[in-house]
């Protein structure tokens, strides 16, 4: 049996390598897709005042530090039994649109981009961020690093940094919005909602405008049956920061909704021996496999996943740019990944209006920033939008608030599952018998894991079984002297 690896896979936050099986006729056998890091911040969080874990999980990952920090901040606020005044829940929702509008950026022009613009069987030297900037010209690269500037520099306003976030505190906020700093962000708040309607502009004319990327989306292996998961407000429009988690089916229909606190009822976590990252999936239905259809019990929390959970955006123009998203497709929901991209592009969108309409709100810059501490509940959920799906931090602690327990469920391990299907349907459909293997049919196969948007530093969380080891003793020449191996 033939094997074929991809090692290291590129544009990711994180490390990983697929592993190709092909049998001796020359055809896709099995594809396996490893994560071969361990980060162990569910361990290292234990016996820690749970106050501080809102500061310790932003280190879990350097692109998406806000999202762990909101679900922090939510999940010490159930462990205090407080609710945060009005003006601290805004406060927060606008350092978290700000937090999104930089990380959809990055990923759509920076790791999805190359891809489209510059063609997925490009020279890989050229298939990169400046591949994009050399065919859209330097203006409009320009314009990508401006915009994503100016959201990392209002998260460091707000947050005190735009990676080390010290915002939340138990109940409230560390710090208020100055009518100053309001005025300064209205003119920037603009520009955002002109970038992500120009992104979209540009989304229908590079792909949408081509017949070969369309068909690629359409017709290729890029198509994957199973349920979408998304936080919803209380219309069902998509929410980022608070709401109710629902999950509809294969055709579009509500299958469940329930509070985040209730998650352990609705979602459970398999392990195999071969990844450090679990695979969750629906506990009513089971787990049958990876497979599709409505059976199956693996879904997927994307933004296309979001959009499918919705019946619609909570702002006018990115409702407007969701119907087209839909009716452009046929009707809801879409299973195809590469539409991944054009939806991320909607809650950009939708991140640009709503960022306004904070920024807008009198109450923005109240005076009341915190709820007084009363009490110790010693549990506490927290559950957000990630950039990369739904994000759950789940505390436990002792009658003195300091952790005995941590669970967490990042959006790339619920994705987890639907990224390895993806990965074997886009493998079987580009690797032919007798055809060796070039970069770009190589390129192919990681466009499907591309489309997820993965951060595999948030996601690996387990430790199946016992992990290799190799340890070497050296004199003080560097010579071995003992070796100690484990399996």
């Amino acid at each position: 049996m033939k094997k074929i690896t991809i090692d290291p896979i590129t544009r990711l936050e994180g490390h990983g390598k697929i592993e190709i099986f092909l049998t001796d006729q020359g055809d896709v056998e099995n594809v396996y897709f490893q994560v071969p890091e361990l980060r162990g911040f569910e361990k290292f969080c234990e016996g820690r005042p749970v106050e501080e874990l809102s500061r310790i999980v932003t280190k879990i990952c350097g692109v998406c530090p806000g999202c762990h920090h909101m679900a922090a901040g939510k999940a010490i606020d159930a462990v205090f039994g407080l609710a945060p005044p009005p003006t601290a829940l805004k406060i927060r929702e606008l350092f978290y649109m700000a937090h999104f509008i930089h990380s959809h950026i990055a990923h759509f022009y920076a790791l999805a981009a190359p891809d489209f613009v510059v063609g997925p069987n490009a020279d890989p030297s050229e298939r990169n961020i400046l591949g994009v900037i050399a065919k859209v010209g330097k203006e409009v690269g320009t314009e990508v690093i401006r915009q994503r500037r100016l959201a990392q520099e209002i998260q460091a306003m707000l947050g005190g940094h735009q990676t080390h976030v010290v915002l939340n505190i138990p109940g409230g906020v560390r710090k208020g919005l100055t009518e100053e700093q309001r005025e300064q962000l209205i003119p920037i708040g603009k520009g955002f909602q002109k970038f992500a309607k120009f992104s979209l502009q540009l989304f229908r004319d590079v792909v949408l405008a081509n017949s070969d990327y369309v068909n690629m989306i359409l017709e290729g292996p890029y198509n994957l049956k199973i349920h979408s998961m998304g936080l919803v407000d209380s219309n069902n429009k998509v929410n980022f920061y608070d709401g109710m988690v629902r999950v509809v089916d294969t055709e579009g229909k509500e299958k469940y909704k329930y509070h985040a606190i209730d998650y352990r009822d609705y979602i459970a976590e398999r392990v195999e021996p071969w990844t450090y990252l679990k695979f969750p999936y629906l506990r009513k239905i089971g787990w049958k496999g990876f497979v599709e259809g409505q059976d199956s019990g693996v879904y997927h929390a994307t933004p296309l996943s979001r959009l499918n959970a919705a019946d619609g955006m909570a702002t006018p123009l990115a409702n407007e740019a969701y119907q087209e998203l839909f009716s452009t497709f046929g009707g809801k929901p879409v299973h195809a990944t590469l539409a991944m991209h054009w939806a991320r592009l909607v809650e950009l969108l939708y991140a640009a209006e709503r960022f306004n309409e904070l920024i807008k709100d009198p109450e923005i810059t109240g005076k009341e920033l915190r709820a007084d501490l009363k009490e110790i509940v010693g549990e506490g959920v927290g559950c957000v939008e990630a950039q990369r799906g739904t994000l759950t931090h789940h505390y436990w602690t002792d009658s003195r608030g300091m952790v005995t327990k941590v669970n967490i469920i990042v959006g790339t391990t619920n994705n987890h599952a639907a990224i390895c299907m993806s990965l074997k349907k886009a493998a079987q459909y580009v690797i032919k018998a007798g055809i060796e293997p070039d970069q770009g049919i190589l390129n192919q196969i990681e466009m499907a894991f591309r489309a997820y948007d993965p951060c595999f530093s948030c996601a690996t969380h387990s430790l199946p079984g016992q992990m290799p080891l190799l340890v070497n003793f050296k004199d003080s020449d560097g010579n071995i002297i003992r070796t100690i191996q484990r399996d």
